[in-house]
């Protein structure tokens, strides 16, 4: 258990993560995923009774000259705090981390979690904490408002910086770092049922957002023939990026007929068909061969 105090008016030896005259890597930009938010959001669900505040620890991976980090994942880390002093489960956050190391050797920690629409009073010393996990980089510290006390989802993503002529833990700004949502193309259409839906998400099935999607393609494509049509007129002004951009669009389209594509496309429905009939009948099999062996 690691106990935090805030600094007294008397002065006091301190001691830092770094070695004197050497400072930490900063951080220049940050690439968030979404399940991050997500395990935030979970974390301060489940919180204890009467807690206002939740810490965690991020992990994830940096580029080679640590410039550029990009947070994949997240762990809860048990506290207690009062007015005076701060309590972090430090045995829980070493013993969590060894076994996602097993999982995922590559990540690692990049810095800490908390909510709340501000920074909490004893930022600067549990900062201090991670600058040492995380040397010889600098730490990530990001600030979620699980509240939405503003409306909504506010994410503050800071680093700390030393001031003054000697380095105390007490003597610590947070700088404000560039930070990006990063998702795959599969995690889009759950994020898109969660930021469109105030009630509850609505499970669609596989039909029925191929169907959608292929309803937004329709769009996209008639949109881009108007446009055309319009520049081809005389009504519209000619933007050469974009007409870059379609040629390139167009470039990565094969070039076949109406006919062979069906041909294909037939040719693949079947496999998927058969494909789908194997494993209905394997199931089967295998359900029949279970309840024998119970019966035997």
């Amino acid at each position: 258990m690691l106990n935090l105090n805030l600094p007294t008016l008397a002065p006091t030896k301190a001691t830092t993560a770094t070695a004197p005259g050497t400072t930490a890597l900063t951080t220049q930009q940050c690439y968030i995923h979404p399940v991050v938010l997500f395990s935030i959001l979970d974390h301060y669900l489940r919180r204890s009774t009467g807690q206002d505040r939740v810490i965690g620890t991020l992990l994830g991976v940096r580029s080679d000259d640590g410039r550029i980090v990009e947070i994949r994942s997240c762990f809860a880390v048990p506290h207690f705090e009062t007015d005076d002093e701060i309590q972090v489960d430090m045995e829980h956050h070493s013993s969590v981390f060894a076994l996602h190391k097993r999982a995922n050797a590559r990540e690692q920690i990049v810095g800490w979690y908390a909510t709340g629409s501000s920074l909490s009073k004893y930022a600067a010393l549990i900062q201090e904490f991670y600058a040492q996990e995380a040397a010889p980089y600098s730490a990530v510290h990001l600030v979620v408002d699980a509240e939405m006390s503003n409306g909504d989802l506010g994410v503050q993503c800071l680093q700390g910086a030393a001031v003054g002529v000697r380095a105390h833990s007490e003597n610590c700004v947070f700088l404000p770092v560039p930070y990006e949502l990063q998702y795959q193309d599969a995690e889009l259409s759950a994020l898109q049922a969660a930021s469109g839906s105030e009630t509850g998400l609505e499970l669609v099935s596989d039909m029925e957002q191929l169907e959608r999607t292929i309803c937004e393609l329709r769009a996209m494509l008639d949109r881009v023939t108007t446009y055309v049509r319009n520049v081809c007129a005389g009504n519209t002004k000619a933007n050469n990026v974009v007409g870059k951009y379609l040629m390139d669009m167009l470039a990565v389209v094969p070039k076949i007929d109406a006919e062979q594509f069906s041909t294909l496309f037939q040719t693949h429905l079947q496999d998927i068909l058969m494909v789908a009939y194997l494993t209905n009948l394997t199931r089967a099999q295998l359900n029949i061969a279970d309840r024998l062996q119970r019966f035997a």
